[in-house]
C-alpha cells in the first residue's frame, strides 16, 4: 500500500480479489452543475469561473459547467469556462432534444452529457414508453455525434430502472457511438453490494467507458460509487463538499481519497489542494460543511481525549489514518473536558509557557476541565487567563490596538462604505472599504489595516438585541481565524450595531497579536 497512508493490512489482501477494478480513475466534477442544484444554492459568474479555475488545477478530469439550455446567462458563462484554456475537459448537461444539445454546442463544450428517463416512474411521469425513449436516446447520441463532439449518455434513474431495459438502452447507446455511459443513482436508492452486481453486468456487456453518478438520500453516495469502481468505472462523477439534489452527491474529497488510501487506485488529483477546493466552493455555495467532514472539516484531525492526544504526540500513525498535510490540512490538538496534562502542556508551550512545575500542571488541567463543561469550547484566551492566574503572570498589557474613528457611509443608492483611523504601537493607521453593508464595510476596512501585522478570516458572526424596542443594545459576537488557522471569539456590546461589531473585531484581533506576541516570547 502507499505508505503515505496508515491504513489496515486487511485492505490489500481484500484489493487483490478486485480485479475488474482499474488502477486509474478519472474524476468528472459536477460541483458547478448539480452541486448547484442543492437548494439555496447560486453560483456568480465569477464564482463559477474562479472555481472552474480550482477544480482544473486540482486535477479534475472533467467539469460539467452547467446546463446551457438552463438561461441565456448559463450559456454565457459555460461558454467563458470553455474558452479559459483549462487543462480540464468541459461538458454542458443536455436532455435529450435538439434545442438542448445546440445549446452546448453554442457553449463551446467538448462533452454534451445527455440523459434521458428511463426508469417506470419517470416513463409515467412523461407520459413515454420504453421504445418512444430508446428513439429520443439514440436520435440524442447521434445529433451529439453528428457536431463532432464526445458524447456521455445517461438513463436517468438507472437504479431503478428494469434490468432489462437498462441493459438494452445502454447497449444501443454504445452502438449509437457514445463515448462513456453513466449510471445515475438518481434517488440514492441502491445499495454498495446491489451497485457492484448492476456494474458487473454493465461492465460485462459495454465496451466503452463507464462512469457512475450517486447521490446521498440514504448517506451511501460515496460506498455506492466505491463499489461501482471495485467493479471497473473508468470515471466517477462527484461534488466538491457532496453538495447537490437533495441531500447531495459523493463527495469528490472522501471519494479520491478513498481510492488513494484504501485501495491505491491512482487519479490526477493533487490531494495537497482539497482543504483549499473545499473551503472556497463552501465560501461561494454559503453551505457550511459540519465540522466533522472527513477529509476537509475543522476536525476531521483534531484530537481532544487525554488518550488519544498523548498517543498523537508520540507518533501520529496511532489515531491517523494519513497525516493532514496530504489534503492541505494540519492536525489541530483541542482542549476540552477530556484533555489529559499532555495536550494541555503543549498549548501552554505555544504560549510560552515552559517547564511548569507538575503540580500547577495539574492544577492549571482541572480548572481547564472544569470550565470545559461549563462551556462548549475552550478558546485560547480562556487558557492564557488560566494559566495567569495560576502561575502568577501578569495580566495582558493594554491593547495593541485601539479604534481612533469610525465614519460610515449607506443608503438606497450608496455603496455602503466605512472609513476607519486605528491606533497600533503609537502609528494612526487609515483605511477604508465597501462592503455589502456597513459592517461588512468596516470589518473590511479593519482587516485591511492590519493585514501586514496579521491576516483575519471572519469565521461566524452572531448579533443579538438584550432588549426589545429600537432603541435596544446590540450584543455582537464573533469568531475570526488567522493566517495559521488559530480561532479567536470576542464579544461586544454597543447601542450601535456597527461599533458593537467593530469593538468585537478588535478584541479579536488583539487576541491574535497577544497569542503571537506569547509565542514569539
Amino acid at each position: 500500500m502507499n505508505n503515505d497512508f496508515f491504513v489496515s493490512q486487511y485492505n490489500e489482501l481484500a484489493n487483490k480479489k478486485l480485479k475488474r477494478m482499474k488502477k486509474h480513475i478519472k474524476i468528472f466534477d459536477t460541483t458547478l452543475r448539480d452541486g448547484e442544484q442543492l437548494a439555496g444554492v447560486t453560483f456568480k459568474k465569477e464564482e463559477k469561473i474562479e472555481i472552474a479555475k480550482a477544480l482544473s488545477d486540482l486535477g479534475v478530469n472533467t467539469i460539467e459547467a452547467g446546463f446551457p439550455i438552463n438561461s441565456k446567462s448559463e450559456l454565457e458563462v459555460v461558454k467563458e469556462i470553455a474558452n479559459l484554456g483549462l487543462k480540464s475537459k468541459i461538458a454542458g448537461l443536455a436532455r435529450a432534444t435538439k434545442e438542448d444539445i445546440e445549446a452546448c454546442v453554442k457553449a463551446d463544450v467538448d462533452i454534451v452529457h445527455v440523459f434521458i428517463s428511463t426508469s417506470h416512474y419517470h416513463l409515467e411521469a412523461i407520459n413515454k414508453t420504453e421504445e418512444e425513449v430508446l428513439a429520443k436516446a439514440i436520435e440524442a447520441i447521434e445529433t451529439v455525434k453528428s457536431y463532432g463532439l464526445n458524447c456521455i449518455f445517461s438513463p436517468m434513474d438507472a437504479t431503478r430502472t428494469s434490468l432489462s431495459f437498462l441493459l438494452k438502452i445502454c447497449k444501443e447507446a454504445e452502438r449509437a457511438k457514445a463515448d462513456a455511459i453513466n449510471i445515475p443513482d438518481t434517488t440514492g436508492s441502491i445499495h454498495p453490494t446491489a451497485m457492484k452486481r448492476l456494474i458487473r453486468k454493465l461492465r460485462q456487456l459495454l465496451k466503452c467507458e463507464l462512469q457512475v453518478h450517486c447521490h446521498n438520500d440514504f448517506g451511501l453516495a460515496v460506498a455506492n460509487t466505491l463499489a461501482a469502481c471495485e467493479e471497473g468505472i473508468d470515471e466517477v462523477q462527484v461534488t466538491v463538499n457532496g453538495i447537490g439534489e437533495r441531500a447531495g452527491n459523493a463527495a469528490l474529497e472522501q471519494v479520491v481519497m478513498a481510492l488513494h488510501g484504501l485501495y491505491n487506485v491512482k487519479t490526477d488529483i493533487k490531494t495537497e489542494k482539497l482543504a483549499e477546493v473545499s473551503k472556497l466552493v463552501e465560501k461561494y455555495s454559503e453551505v457550511t460543511m459540519s465540522v466533522n467532514h472527513p477529509i476537509t472539516g475543522l476536525t476531521a484531525f483534531a484530537h481532544e481525549s487525554g488518550i488519544h492526544v498523548n498517543a498523537v504526540l508520540k507518533n501520529p500513525k496511532t489515531f491517523e489514518a494519513f497525516n493532514p498535510e496530504i489534503v492541505g490540512q494540519r492536525r489541530r490538538i483541542v482542549i476540552g473536558k477530556d484533555s489529559g496534562k499532555a495536550a494541555i502542556e503543549k498549548a501552554l508551550l505555544q504560549f510560552g509557557y515552559e517547564n511548569i512545575d507538575k503540580n500547577l500542571l495539574i492544577e492549571i488541567t482541572n480548572k481547564i476541565k472544569d470550565l470545559a463543561y461549563e462551556k462548549k469550547r475552550i478558546y485560547d484566551e480562556d487558557i492564557i487567563a488560566i494559566a495567569q492566574e495560576v502561575l502568577g503572570k501578569a495580566k495582558r498589557e493594554k491593547p495593541l490596538i485601539t479604534i481612533e474613528e469610525v465614519t460610515v457611509f449607506t443608503g438606497n443608492k450608496i455603496t455602503p462604505t466605512a472609513s476607519i483611523a486605528i491606533k497600533y504601537k503609537d502609528e494612526i493607521i487609515k483605511s477604508a472599504s465597501q462592503g455589502v453593508g456597513p459592517v461588512d464595510a468596516a470589518s473590511k476596512a479593519i482587516e485591511n489595516a492590519i493585514a501586514k501585522e496579521v491576516k483575519i478570516k471572519l469565521l461566524e458572526y452572531n448579533l443579538k438585541a438584550i432588549t426589545g424596542g429600537t432603541d435596544a443594545l446590540a450584543d455582537v459576537t464573533i469568531k475570526v481565524s488567522d493566517e495559521n488557522g488559530n480561532i479567536y471569539t470576542a464579544n461586544a456590546i454597543d447601542k450601535d450595531i456597527v461599533m458593537a461589531s467593530v469593538n468585537a473585531l478588535v478584541k479579536a484581533i488583539n487576541d491574535a497579536l497577544h497569542y503571537r506576541s506569547l509565542k514569539t516570547q
